[in-house]
């Protein structure tokens, strides 16, 4: 039986682009907000099953998941961006993120933990670099990937029966790039950050990874070429 997969955020960007290299070798179940924002993803990805929630919502989380019975991946790359030096960061701001980059993962990793243990699962943390060092005007946003990397550590500890990676890439080249480019002020270079693609490819080699073997992080920085 084919194994399967559950991706979040996988209505485009760097989520559909993961869908895409899991899909010749996975079931996928599609996560976002809305059904219909998945519908072109699904369409392209014959034999993929839409996961519409709103991942803030936990009680609709908890619904969601019992309908999945086998979970091999999980795939966590839903999030936001929003961001702000410290002076300008709302106490809003600060819970927005959090709730979208730390707590919603930590509470569908929860719900899933007895689907992912009987598969002797693998749950991957879409991360970046600034959960790994943070930058003026990112305080909001690096704390609470800084936070996510904390709990792929203590789950990576936790559950020794499944592998935990964390992904670190640089920007990438997505709608939400030219957002963030657009609020610094700048021209956005697509060169200048990674490509969606590379980073999914990065996503299979840690799925695909034989078992002897526990790949907990990866590192991508864009080299300009």
């Amino acid at each position: 039986m084919r194994p399967t997969a559950l991706i979040t955020g996988s209505s485009r960007g760097l989520g559909a682009a993961i869908a895409r290299e899991l899909a010749p070798t996975h079931n996928l179940l599609l996560g976002a907000r809305s059904a219909r924002s998945l519908e072109p993803i699904t369409a392209e990805l014959s034999g993929s099953t839409p996961w519409p929630v709103d991942l803030t919502d936990y009680d609709a989380v908890a619904a969601a998941a019992r309908s999945i019975d086998n979970l091999n991946v999980l795939v966590h790359n839903a999030g936001i961006a929003d961001l702000g030096t410290i002076e300008e960061s709302s106490v809003d701001q600060w819970r927005r993120t959090f709730e979208a980059n730390v707590i919603a993962v930590a509470e569908l990793t929860r719900v899933l933990l007895p689907t992912l243990r009987a598969a002797g699962g693998h749950v991957v943390l879409i991360n970046s670099g600034a959960g790994l060092r943070a930058n003026s005007g990112w305080a909001s946003y690096a704390a609470s990937k800084f936070a996510l990397r904390a709990f792929g550590d203590a789950l990576r500890l936790e559950e020794p029966m499944l592998r935990v990676t964390s992904i670190h890439p640089g920007r990438i080249d997505t709608d939400m790039q030219r957002a963030i480019v657009d609020g610094e002020g700048g021209d956005y270079d697509s060169a200048r950050f990674l490509k969606a693609s590379t980073v999914a490819r990065a996503v299979r080699t840690a799925v695909e990874t034989p078992a002897d073997a526990h790949p907990t992080e990866i590192v991508l920085r864009p080299t300009g070429r």
